[in-house]
């Protein structure tokens, strides 16, 4: 599953519809009137994702926006597990702007959201201009297809220089290890193993060979997606699309996925998976990695970066990881990079709550123009970067706390705090052939401590990304990433949903702690559950979504 997050909930309606005021919701009338004021206004915000570092637009970025545009969002953002998208929905008063991920249909159902092609027709010059002839895979289904959503989780024209997937090993036990091949499951175990051994304490406490975070959403990150990562299968989400037939199997459940979980059920029985693994909170979890205990993880950097940046800050580059291309055995090839091509689905709307949708499209246009991005992006010029010779430039000291400490750099500068609209990705350059974004790869290699330019000169690359099967390896998706496919609310579909990735938490967590010689008998008692709640039905309902996907994507 993508998760620049994934699952999110519910809370007290007064928190988050705080601030919000109901309106009309003629959007059509006032699309008509021309307001071209740049005066103060407080559009209110949701999003579905998780931001610790909010400052609520106090930071330096935030006031340069609001100066530019005369906005300042009131903004709220999940938190927890509960359903907080679904009250909203239910509320009947809404938020002026929302980003609900993957609970969209909840909003759309609800007859919340705005078609948002009017007015990106008249009031959005730099979103129609990314849009291009894009506008078929904007289309929310064949059924209704007005575009309620612009695409804010992936990036127009995204060339990928770095990865931040795989499966991560310390710098110190790779080295200690001798820069071994580190391309199957074994190689990976061989490395944790040794370095375990050998290393049975940190600082009093003992080593961790390897850990998860399965006790909330995050079992998704860390323990079923690795399951299709090193089996050589795409980010779908939480199915395998079949690239001939488009038939969606719920990927969890595919026997060659067995085998990674009875591998982890194999490093549990050795002790160097973590104990604490399916129990343990994700506060404990990054307080773990922050001490340099955990040799191996099965993550995305975004999910521990701020644990990894404490030893960073500590000069621990050592205990710091890299991210490899591991796949069960030499059957297989990763797939991270498979192109999805331009995405729809996940992103950002206007409700029918909105007091001036005029002014909120034109605020998601700002941060969608050059100056947007490039003050997103790199922050004020002179503060955050300056420019040299044409070129900008992040000066070594304010890189230094960028990266030692980038939730603090966050928060005081809100550089990257505004991915709020649709924007140009890594590679791309602008009219004085910058790069929009400052992950480019002379950027990326300077970025990369000492330590981690020792490991990767011994696997003759540059970047991690250099250790990854390339994206031409791979045809484009048709169907973009499943897992920003958009599924009604309303239908039986979502309820046996919502029992398939319940029963695959419990019963795989149980299947992975279970003696070996039980695991099959675990495994067979998970298929059984499966077919009981209805997932050969709920896996033929995805699919002809991915067929009228396809389909809708090939409109204009």
């Amino acid at each position: 599953m993508k998760v620049k997050g994934k699952v999110l909930g519910l809370a007290a309606a007064a928190m988050l519809l705080l601030g919000t005021t109901a309106c009309s919701s003629d959007t059509s009338s006032s699309a008509q009137k021309e307001k071209t004021s740049t005066g103060p206004i407080t559009l209110s915000y949701f999003s579905a994702d998780p931001n610790p570092t909010w400052n609520n637009m106090k930071d330096e970025v935030g006031k340069e926006i609001t100066k530019k545009t005369g906005v300042t969002l009131k903004a709220s953002f999940q938190v927890g597990n509960d359903d907080k998208v679904g009250l909203i929905a239910a509320s009947g008063e809404y938020p002026d702007i929302i980003s609900p991920k993957g609970s969209a249909a909840k909003m759309v159902d609800a007859g919340a959201m705005v078609d948002l092609k009017p007015l990106i027709e008249k009031y959005a010059p730099n979103l129609k201009k990314m849009i291009g002839d894009n506008w078929g895979r904007l289309k929310y289904s064949n059924e209704d297809p007005k575009v309620y959503f612009i695409p804010t989780y992936d990036s127009v024209g995204q060339t990928y220089f770095d990865s931040g997937g795989g499966m991560e090993l310390q710098h110190a036990a790779v080295k200690e290890a001798g820069y071994p091949e580190i391309k199957t499951l074994q190689d990976y175990e061989n490395v944790i193993s040794s370095y375990v051994k050998k290393h049975p304490t940190v600082d009093g406490k003992p080593t961790i060979g390897m850990s998860l975070i399965g006790s909330d959403w995050h079992f998704l990150i860390t323990v079923t997606n690795p399951a299709f990562g090193t089996t050589g299968k795409p980010d779908d989400g939480e199915y395998y699309i079949d690239p001939k037939t488009y038939k969606a199997t719920f990927h969890s459940r595919l026997p060659e996925e067995k085998e990674y979980f009875k591998w982890l059920n194999h490093m549990n029985d050795i002790g160097l998976l973590d104990p604490q693994s399916f129990v343990q909170t994700y506060d404990q979890y990054q307080a773990k990695i922050a001490t340099g205990r955990i040799v191996g993880l099965a993550d995305q950097s975004w999910d521990y970066s701020s644990a990894e940046n404490s030893l960073k800050g500590a000069g621990k580059d050592d205990l710091t990881y890299g991210h490899y291309p591991v796949v069960l055995n030499d059957q297989y090839k990763r797939a991270d990079f498979q192109d999805i091509g331009f995405s729809g689905g996940w992103g950002v709307g206007i409700t029918t709550s909105c007091k001036d949708p005029v002014r909120a499209i034109r605020f998601l246009d700002f941060l969608a123009s050059d100056e947007g991005q490039i003050l997103n992006n790199w922050g004020i010029e002179g503060k955050e970067y300056k420019v040299e010779n044409g070129k900008r430039v992040i000066p070594a000291d304010v890189q230094t706390e960028k990266t030692k400490n980038n939730a603090e750099f966050t928060k005081k500068t809100g550089v990257g705090m505004y991915n709020m609209s649709m924007r140009f990705g890594d590679g791309m350059k602008d009219s004085t052939e910058n790069y929009y974004t400052t992950n480019f790869p002379e950027n990326v290699v300077q970025n990369y401590s000492a330590s981690t330019k020792d490991v990767l000169a011994h696997y003759k690359a540059t970047t991690w990304k250099d250790l990854f099967p390339d994206k031409d390896e791979f045809p484009v998706k048709a169907w973009g990433a499943a897992w920003s496919i958009n599924a009604s609310s309303n239908t039986e579909y979502g309820a046996i949903f919502q029992k398939a990735e319940d029963t695959a938490k419990a019963y795989i967590s149980k299947a992975i702690l279970a003696k070996p010689a039980d695991f099959d008998k675990e495994w067979d008692a998970y298929l059984k559950a499966l077919d009981q709640i209805g997932v050969k039905k709920m896996e033929d309902e995805y699919t002809k979504l991915v067929k009228a996907r396809v389909d809708l994507w090939s409109s204009k």
